[in-house]
């Protein structure tokens, strides 16, 4: 197999072009065709096409928060890396992870619950609109849900992409039923790659409605 030549700038529109010709003609919404897209340009696996599950208006209700200057809150620090800096530079927006903070593992100490859990308790805290991104603790999931029936924290939306065996299905199954707008993986697959890449869409996609 010989190798192609392409410029760098260049690069991830190739790779958009190979991802459309694989796809063989199969079409997606216009309003969740990037999300999917860079999502699989991510991971290279073309599960997401099947397994990505979009609630009700989501995407305009997460655009609708990036412009209003959302909080993205993630449970790694490593989807905290990936999220494009400039992009949240632009719609005058934030991100965090609470996962090292002291306060939080001693709360998650006291309280016998991973420091998962823990960060969303903090991040219930925050007075701004919130995007709340897993893609590593199904706890963290959990937690949120629990947050959401009792109404003690509400986020905008959540992006629920933890990956793993052990209650991934399950609590994604829970955010589906919890009435909060979401964006999930089905499935065990997702990670924090995955919740990096889902956010840098939504940011791309609010830079083009301006």
């Amino acid at each position: 197999m010989e190798l192609e030549y392409v410029l760098p700038q260049d690069i991830e529109k190739r790779s958009m072009e190979i991802i459309q010709q694989e796809l063989e003609g199969r079409t997606l919404p216009e309003e969740i065709r990037p999300i999917v897209l860079r999502t699989i340009h991510t991971t290279a696996d073309f599960d997401y096409y099947d397994n990505m599950c979009f609630s009700d208006g989501v995407v305009q209700i997460a655009l609708d928060a990036i412009n209003q200057g959302a909080v993205i809150v993630t449970d790694t620090n490593m989807a905290l890396s990936g999220i494009n800096k400039r992009a949240l530079e632009r719609h005058d927006c934030d991100a965090m992870c609470f996962m090292a903070d002291s306060d939080v593992a001693e709360m998650a100490a006291k309280n016998g619950t991973t420091r998962a859990a823990a960060s969303v308790d903090k991040a219930a805290e925050l007075d701004c609109p919130v995007i709340y991104a897993v893609g590593n603790a199904p706890t963290a999931l959990i937690r949120l849900c629990e947050h959401i029936e009792r109404k003690t924290f509400i986020p905008e939306l959540v992006i629920g992409v933890p990956v793993g065996f052990v209650n991934v299905i399950q609590s994604k199954e829970m955010l589906m039923k919890s009435g909060i707008p979401y964006i999930v993986a089905k499935g065990r697959k997702g990670g924090s790659t995955v919740a990096a890449a889902i956010c840098n869409a939504l940011l791309y996609m609010a830079g083009d409605k301006k």
